[in-house]
């Protein structure tokens, strides 16, 4: 799978993600990572939930695997990015109250 386009596509953004988190940690570049390359991965977290929003019955029409099947509710991506984003910073926020 490496030699496809998605292998290379997956490689390009995975370089990416590591590269900006690498840099975040560098205290003399962490806001300058952080003014420039925020806004960019914010715009391509909610282009992919714009793709998946869900239908007035709350289920995604991109996620529909069959023409006569249901849509996931909820949507893999959102579900996703509701663990990755909300649940972990609520496990964070409760890791550091006192007592």
């Amino acid at each position: 799978m490496s030699g496809s386009i998605f292998g290379h596509m997956e490689a390009s953004l995975q370089g990416y993600l590591a590269d900006i988190s690498n840099r975040a940690q560098d205290d003399h570049d962490n806001a300058r990572v952080a003014r420039r390359e925020l806004p960019r991965v914010v715009a391509a977290l909610q282009a992919l939930l714009d793709e998946h929003h869900p239908d007035e019955s709350g289920r995604c029409p991109s996620c529909r695997t069959r023409l006569f099947t249901r849509a996931p509710a909820p949507c893999r991506a959102y579900l996703t990015a509701h663990l990755c984003l909300l649940t972990t910073q609520d496990t964070a926020y409760r890791e550091h109250l006192p007592g």
